[in-house]
């Protein structure tokens, strides 16, 4: 599985998943403070994978992130930017009172959040539309170490 970490024998698969355990076992400003924060990352980040919104038939095409994914591959087709409305509204809601998702500062949640968020770059109408979620996701991408990553990321091969 890619990507997949091995820590000490201890193997796990799912880059959310290898984002919150690395974040709870070094701790830092990344990490929870407390078991609050702890549960309010992980609802971020399974938020990330699953949220569900619209019709019956736009849910059995997948979560948020499978929604996000196919405006990256398929461009912003009319259903899916619908679909996609609620979660953004949601999103930009919960960013209103600090401008990030837990804690009142960079964490995890906002590392895992702003990589399903990506996908959904190019309908820039969601990002109109949702001031908030345009500021954020515009400060995680602007910051030194998403930079660094990217560089990296754009030298691998296609």
């Amino acid at each position: 599985h890619v990507p997949s970490i091995d820590d000490d024998g201890l193997v796990l698969h799912e880059s959310l998943a290898i984002n919150l355990y690395l974040a709870k076992k070094h701790g830092g400003p990344l990490g929870p403070a407390n078991v609050g924060e702890d549960g309010e990352m992980t609802m971020w980040s399974m938020w990330a994978l699953v949220e569900r919104m619209g019709t019956p038939a736009q849910v059995a095409d997948g979560g948020f992130e499978a929604m996000t994914l196919s405006v990256a591959m398929n461009g912003a087709k009319p259903e899916t930017l619908e679909a996609l409305k609620g979660p953004f509204a949601a999103l930009d809601q919960a960013l209103a009172k600090t401008g990030c998702l837990v804690g009142c500062r960079f964490t995890v949640a906002d590392i895992n959040v702003a990589e399903i968020v990506r996908y959904a770059v190019p309908a820039k109408s969601l990002f109109d539309a949702n001031p908030n979620v345009k500021k954020w996701y515009e400060a995680c991408t602007s910051r030194p170490a998403y930079k660094k990553m990217w560089a990296e990321r754009e030298k691998e091969p296609a």
